[in-house]
């Protein structure tokens, strides 16, 4: 590391949506999200809470056509955001783990900021939406995140209301996030035999510098 504060601010523009991502890594929860989906908001604020993230989301975004765009774009520039905060990543803990329970469900999270991004979710959710947030949108996000965030993310939930699993399965990731990107005082470079953790993440077309 070189000492240089864990921060990042991403902007994505297109058509379709107006992002603006601003993070820091060590931070103490404060979060000010505003994406024009209640529950969406539900979700992150509760990410950055519980990873100890300061987070400030501002979104535009075609919801008159429907939701898609919107939850994507602001996953994949939150992911970005976290992998520029990371710089070369070296002296973080890489691997994360976390199990969170909300009443009847349970969700699991298994972390690893490699580079690599991969995704394998389970979130057997009953209804088609949470709030105005359609529930197959969920998983979407979290491809999306795994995907610039340069992460391999292994995260399943079970339990009866989607709420609750969604829930859960958002906190777990924090808990896992802020384990894994806490820095090892005993690492001196990163936590790889390659001596590298860059270079495999997505950075998508329209991002901001």
């Amino acid at each position: 590391m070189n000492g240089d504060p864990r921060q990042a601010e991403v902007r994505r523009q297109t058509r379709e949506t107006r992002i603006t991502v601003r993070l820091s890594l060590d931070g103490s929860g404060q979060a000010d999200v505003a994406t024009g989906l209640g529950f969406y908001d539900h979700l992150l604020i509760s990410l950055a809470h519980h990873a100890l993230f300061d987070l400030s989301i501002e979104a535009e975004g075609d919801l008159h056509i429907d939701e898609h765009h919107t939850v994507e774009d602001i996953a994949l520039g939150l992911g970005e955001a976290v992998s520029r905060a990371l710089g070369d990543r070296a002296g973080i803990e890489r691997f994360g783990e976390a199990s969170v329970p909300m009443d009847e469900s349970v969700a699991t999270c298994v972390l690893d900021l490699s580079g690599r991004p991969y995704a394998v979710l389970d979130l057997p959710f009953r209804g088609e939406r949470m709030g105005a947030l359609p529930t197959q949108l969920v998983e979407h996000a979290l491809e999306s995140f795994a995907r610039t965030a340069g992460a391999t993310l292994h995260l399943r939930a079970s339990g009866r209301n989607d709420h609750h699993m969604a829930e859960a399965a958002f906190k777990a990731l924090a808990r896992a996030l802020r384990r894994a990107v806490a820095i090892d005082p005993r690492r001196t470079g990163v936590a790889s035999t390659k001596g590298t953790l860059e270079g495999s993440a997505d950075t998508p077309e329209g991002s901001g510098p």
